[in-house]
């Protein structure tokens, strides 16, 4: 799997928990259909936030894909809602953009930190500068 099909599933698999703490938080139970039918507009979205990203010539796990990818999933779900008469109200636009953009932007962020105390291990020591007798 390269890393950019990678991101994507990680993107996915956070609109799938987005979808599903919604649902049950809304008691509109785990019925497979209804899990189908409120996941697919931001599934779409985020695979479109994706190919956006892939033209940018972004990494999609960075933090910079993040930042296209997370307002592209949801405004194309917005609209997708929209379009298949599933209710756009105000208060779940910003539920949204924010669950979102923290679970999209989280584990990018994460990532970065992660590398760079790798990186840092791996770097070889500083010479000290040392005066010749």
């Amino acid at each position: 799997m390269t890393r950019r099909a990678a991101a994507l599933a990680v993107d996915l698999l956070a609109v799938l928990a987005f979808v599903l703490v919604g649902r049950r938080s809304h008691d509109e139970g785990d019925a497979l259909l209804g899990l189908l039918t409120t996941l697919w507009p931001f599934a779409a979205g985020a695979v479109v936030g994706h190919a956006v990203v892939a033209a940018a010539r972004l990494r999609a796990g960075g933090l910079r894909g993040g930042l296209v990818a997370w307002p592209v999933t949801v405004v194309v779900g917005m609209l997708l809602r929209t379009a298949s008469d599933q209710g756009v109200q105000l208060s779940f636009v910003l539920v949204t953009v924010a669950v979102l953009g923290v679970l999209f932007l989280g584990w990018r962020a994460v990532v970065v930190v992660a590398r760079r105390r790798t990186s840092s291990r791996r770097a070889p020591a500083p010479v000290s500068a040392r005066r010749s007798p």
